[in-house]
Formats: C-alpha cells, structure tokens, sequence
C-alpha cells in the first residue's frame, strides 16, 4: 500500500474528502505551516499523526523548504499532496518530489492561474468555470493536469456561491487523483500531459474494457467522484453525456484518457 503526506495550511476541507474517501492509501502524516491550521485537530481526530513545520522560524523560503523537505523524507511518503497549503515551494523543493508531488487548484486550467481565481471568473464573463488535479512543476500552476471538474457560472453568482459550488467539485476530483496514482494508473507523457492506464484486473492482468468500466465506475463511487459515464461530459453548454443540461449542483468530471 502506497504512502502519502498531506500539506495544509487552514482548515483542510480538501484534506478532510482525502480522509473522508478511504482510499487504500496510508495517510502517514499532516503537516501544516500553521501551527493554529483548525485541519491538524481533523486530522487527529481520524487518527492520523500531525505534525508543524512553522516557516516563521526560518530566515527564508530556502531554509523552511529545506526543513520541511527533512521532515517529509523521514515518513518516506511515495505521494506529497498539497491541500490548501498556501506556500509558495522553491525550484528545488518542487525537483526533490518531482511526479510525486500533487496540487489542486481552483479554476480549469490553464486558465486562472494564481490568487483570487472565482473573482477572476466572474470578472471574465466566462460560462463555465472548475478546478484541476495537476501535478507540480517550478512554474505556477502549469503542471500536466490529472483530472477537472466543470460547474457552471449562474446569473447572479458571486465569489462565495460560486467558490461552493467549485469546492464541491474539489472534494470529488482529488480523492480520485490520488487513487489513481496509488494504482499505478498515472503516466506522464512526453508531451506533458497524463495518460490513464487500464484498471487492472484481480490476479494483476489489464482488466477488460468491460471489467475495467466496472472497477472505474466502483473506485469512483468509493471516492465520492462521479461515475465513468461524467469523464466524457462535454464541458460546452456544461452537459451530460446524455446531452441533459447539468444542474446547479452538478458538475462535469473531465478525466485524462483512457488507453484501450
């Protein structure tokens, strides 16, 4: 069973749908930045070991990676995930856990990079707006991207219903990320971009294109995440597969895809 380290910085609502979730993974610490993060307590309360690396006690961004880097490698995680941790990583932290080190960030990327994302959308008039499971490189939020989800923007919307209504997508989005990475079902390309590898079967054989709807569909449940028939909605006129409009509350979940 792969091991993952979870970054937060507040009260790791991102975190807490990873917990939440279940996934074969073991979570072997949270650590936080903030030694008064409300997400230390949740992570506690699921059993899970927290831990504070306070960049304050650091004279620059260097030396607090530095830290934070020894206290990751000492749990020998295979995954580092980033929840809400609200610190800007140095070149060298980002090398050190390079594809294995993920983010996800508030808006359908490429666009919106950076702050104040639900704003920016809104600002922009754009008819669709998301979130992105990407893998981290130096450049801001310019990693291959492992998964989306679209919601549209509605009349009347502002920052705070349209952030809900994106974080609700989040909470799908990331613990599927996750599981497939733990699976062994995450490749990136040349290209830059992620390929989907088949669900393996039981007995570690690729399972059938039938076997392997039947096990997406299933981790995806477990997840929280839509089911396969979503990864294939189309995100213009934010619609289901069946061509339905998709309902306030609803979102279209964009995954990479799938080899045969």
């Amino acid at each position: 069973m792969k091991k993952i380290v979870i970054l937060i910085s507040g009260r790791g609502s991102n975190m807490q749908a990873i917990l939440a979730a279940r996934l074969p993974v073991t979570v072997a610490a949270v650590i936080s930045n903030e030694p008064g993060a409300g997400g230390l307590a949740v992570a506690r309360q699921h059993g899970v070991a927290s831990r504070v690396v306070d960049h304050r006690a650091y004279a620059d961004r260097a030396a607090f990676d530095a830290a934070l880097t020894r206290e990751i490698d000492a749990l020998k995680p295979d995954l580092v995930v980033l929840a809400g941790f609200m610190r800007i990583l140095t070149d060298g932290f980002v090398a050190h856990y390079a594809s294995r080190l993920i983010n996800i960030h508030p808006s359908l990327l490429p666009a919106f990079t950076g702050l104040h994302t639900h704003r920016r959308a809104l600002e922009a008039g754009v008819k669709v707006h998301g979130c992105s499971v990407h893998f981290v490189t130096p450049q801001l939020d310019n990693g291959p991207i492992v998964i989306q989800a679209a919601v549209p923007v509605l009349a009347g919307d502002d920052e705070d219903t349209l952030a809900a209504r994106v974080l609700e997508q989040e909470h799908r989005i990331y613990p599927q990320a996750i599981r497939w990475f733990c699976e062994d079902r995450l490749e990136i390309t040349p290209r830059g971009t992620v390929r989907l590898t088949p669900a393996r079967a039981a007995g570690g054989a690729p399972a059938s294109s039938e076997q392997g709807s039947r096990l997406r569909d299933a981790n995806v449940r477990e997840s929280g995440a839509a089911p396969s028939s979503a990864s294939v909605a189309s995100v213009s006129g934010v619609t289901s597969p069946e061509g339905a409009p998709v309902s306030p509350s609803d979102g279209a979940l964009l995954s990479p895809a799938l080899d045969p």
